[in-house]
């Protein structure tokens, strides 16, 4: 599990920072990637990547400032184009099935691949499988806009081979039934239960990717102990009123609310075009302060998201 950050700038692209996108990389657990917010020009963005269009299976808008979608209706041109065939799945605010069919229509672009829309009435879990659940909690900005809380289901404790090959227990498809949990009878007449040489579960990763926001609960609540939290930091501390003004958080806003939620890492993005170079190291510090584990993203920044440490009993 990865993620890539195609952009990392407000409002509108600099030479420095692209207007945001983020790709989830679940290509080791699902062969597929998802997408948080289609700023403009994303598609240009996953030129520089190993990132193939086709994989992508769901693009999740946290809200519908052009910032954040202008870059769907050529993005999901391209798929197409690229050869994509697998159906994708568009979940945001209401209003973006019509500004992505109405886009699609009016310049009589057509895509190889069904689109399956899926607008937020109620939050709470959105998506869930055997493998991920996605929740999703409203923020605090001048438009409808959320914030999405990715839990991966547990991993299933390993395999205790070595426990086994004491036993003499041979390797074949018994260790299958084992794996699994089952309860086998050996040739020798010896019963063994599954469960007796699974290892300990191995808990899933949380990964937490807000939209744009004040300072507000549902922020936490989303937040609370993920391994990483994605929050936007659009302007220093120094600019807290206008932060406040404009429906943003400053870097403290951001730190406090990962420190509050007990999260292990923070990323910050979605930076203003006014902070470059030696500012832009400073809205670090500044996060640091509060939270030690505070990074400001870059353009094609790649973060991996190691499964937790098992604690040993």
């Amino acid at each position: 599990m990865e993620l890539q950050f195609l952009g990392t700038g407000a409002g509108v692209p600099s030479k420095q920072r692209n207007v945001t996108s983020i790709a989830l990389k679940l290509l080791d657990e699902r062969n597929a990637v998802w997408l948080f917010d289609c700023g403009e020009s994303t598609q240009q963005q996953i030129l520089q990547t190993a990132i193939r269009p086709r994989k992508i299976e769901k693009i999740f808008i946290t809200h519908l400032h052009g910032d954040h979608i202008f870059g769907l209706p050529g993005l999901l041109s391209s798929r197409s184009f690229q050869g994509g065939e697998t159906p994708l799945t568009i979940v945001g605010p209401k209003g973006i099935k019509e500004f992505v069919e109405t886009s699609l229509k009016i310049s009589e672009s057509h895509v190889s691949y069904p689109i399956i829309y899926n607008e937020i009435d109620e939050t709470g879990t959105i998506f869930k499988d055997h493998q991920f659940e996605v929740v999703c909690l409203p923020l605090d900005h001048r438009i409808k806009c959320y914030g999405y809380r990715i839990i991966e289901t547990d991993h299933e404790g390993e395999l205790q081979v070595a426990q086994l090959k004491e036993l003499n227990v041979p390797s074949g498809p018994v260790y299958g039934q084992l794996k699994r949990g089952e309860t086998v009878q050996l040739e020798d007449g010896r019963v063994l239960n599954g469960q007796d040489f699974l290892g300990p579960a191995q808990k899933g990763r949380v990964v937490t990717i807000l939209g744009d926001t004040r300072r507000t609960p549902n922020a936490e609540q989303l937040a609370k102990d993920a391994d990483v939290l994605v929050h936007e930091s659009t302007f220093n501390q120094a600019e807290q009123k206008l932060a406040k003004a404009y429906f943003h958080s400053t870097t403290v806003d951001a730190a406090t609310v990962a420190k509050k939620a007990g999260v292990n890492r923070l990323l910050l993005t979605h930076i203003s075009a006014r902070y470059v170079g030696a500012e832009a190291l400073n809205l670090e510090k500044e996060a640091k302060k509060v939270f030690k584990n505070s990074q400001v993203v870059r353009d094609f920044d790649t973060i991996e998201i190691p499964l937790p440490k098992t604690k040993e009993s």
